[in-house]
């Protein structure tokens, strides 16, 4: 069914406005088809906005009258289990559905605002295998230094980048390796995203005090060989990972700052010890999700059809590239005369131009160049230029191969590397 037949059915069922039950399946099942992650049914001054996440960028389906968002909110919350007559505070649900086969699970979240109440709910599909780490994207030098901090016995792995960027699909994709019968593996989560056979996995919870440092110092009692830790949040969690670490724990975490470098400057200004970074530090991953090209609609631009300032920023990414890493994952052919592509659009991606995201990568490893620099307290833009220098794979340097490989646009690969350059 194409997309436009989709929503052409929920339209009309929702222009009728008869039946509540169906017009709620028919919004869970349109976003579930669409490949949505997120489902927004936001009330404004006159009238509701139905808006679904889709490759990362929220897209407006529809609008309907105010007067049926009381039964379809009601309806949102019985099925997620909420208090119906509650709607001046906000809940947190889920649902738990089966459509086409895949069992999924919708995270609900109400919120009262000035028009009525908010609701939005995360479609996580349990059926989804986790990748590999080859199809992640992560490939060549990135893949390389991922393995061979993978095989440290100890230390601490961060992934850093903002929210929904898949940072903990990555941390999966390393505890599957990871995940062997004479191996303790546990992992404290908010929420737990994906069960695995083979590991512990608890849910904290803050509201009765069982945070991630008190989980983390519960699960080093349990005799642990690997620990993923949701999110490293304050300087409490922070300092217990570093002390498993030492004491011969391998630690997985994740870490909102916009580059690798940026994320030791953040762990010192959270008055941890600069000698102890060094010592406990096996590798800080940065990603990105960016949107992938529509296959059947993209067209190829020579280099020399794009502005002057484009070319040079390319020109300057690839030159400090070094020339294995290019020659490994690009055609010869394209780098002798390199070729772009630009989104389209046609009726398999709904005019979107993109269908499907790809993830872009860097990878830190503490050199020694790095590691006199964080025991002399530098600043992560120039921290961030030596680990270019030592060989570090730079978000936008990724992000343009993958561009030169043709699965997504340079206006992308900007577009998520901006916070990065302005750093």
């Amino acid at each position: 069914m194409q997309y436009s037949e989709i929503l052409d059915e929920l339209k009309n069922l929702v222009y009728k406005g008869e039946n509540i039950q169906k017009i709620c399946d028919s919004i869970i099942n349109a976003a579930v088809v669409w490949w949505a992650s997120d489902i927004h049914v936001e009330p404004l001054s006159g009238f509701v906005r139905l808006r679904y996440r889709i490759d990362g960028e929220l897209r407006e389906i529809l609008e309907y009258q105010n007067f049926m968002h009381t039964g379809i909110i009601a309806r949102f919350k019985i099925l997620s289990e909420l208090k119906i007559d509650e709607a001046r505070k906000p809940q947190d649900g889920r649902i738990s559905k089966t459509i086409d086969n895949k069992p999924l699970d919708l995270r609900v979240s109400t919120l009262p605002t000035v028009h009525g109440e908010k609701i939005v709910m995360r479609i996580v599909d349990k059926s989804k295998k986790i990748p590999e780490l080859d199809q992640l994207g992560i490939e060549w030098q990135n893949l390389r230094l991922l393995k061979k901090a993978i095989a440290l016995p100890n230390g601490v792995m961060l992934t850093s980048g903002p929210t929904g960027s898949w940072k903990s699909t990555t941390l999966y994709s390393i505890l599957t390796i990871l995940n062997e019968p004479n191996v303790n593996i546990m992992t404290l989560e908010d929420p737990v995203e994906n069960q695995v056979d083979g590991i512990s996995q608890s849910q904290v919870k803050p509201d009765i005090g069982y945070t991630f440092a008190n989980g983390l110092r519960t699960a080093l009692r349990q005799d642990p060989d690997i620990i993923m830790v949701g999110e490293m949040r304050d300087k409490e969690t922070v300092d217990i990972a570093i002390e498993a670490s030492l004491t011969g724990h391998l630690v997985l975490s994740t870490i909102h700052t916009n580059n690798a470098a940026e994320t030791i400057t953040r762990i010192i200004n959270m008055w941890v010890q600069p000698f102890l970074i060094p010592a406990s530090l096996n590798i800080v991953i940065a990603q990105r999700l960016i949107r992938r090209l529509c296959p059947h609609c993209k067209e190829q631009i020579q280099v020399t059809d794009l502005d002057k300032e484009t070319r040079k920023n390319i020109q300057n990414s690839l030159s400090i590239t070094s020339k294995s890493e290019l020659t490994e994952r690009v055609p010869l052919d394209i780098l002798k005369s390199p070729v772009f592509y630009k989104a389209v659009g046609c009726p398999e991606c709904d005019d979107t131009w993109y269908k499907g995201r790809v993830w872009i990568y860097e990878m830190l490893e503490i050199t020694p160049w790095v590691k006199e620099m964080i025991l002399r307290g530098d600043s992560a833009f120039n921290i961030n230029r030596q680990a270019i220098k030592d060989g570090m794979i730079s978000l936008e340097q990724d992000g343009i191969i993958k561009a030169l490989q043709g699965f997504t646009s340079l206006e992308e690969v900007y577009k998520a590397s901006r916070t990065q350059s302005e750093s």
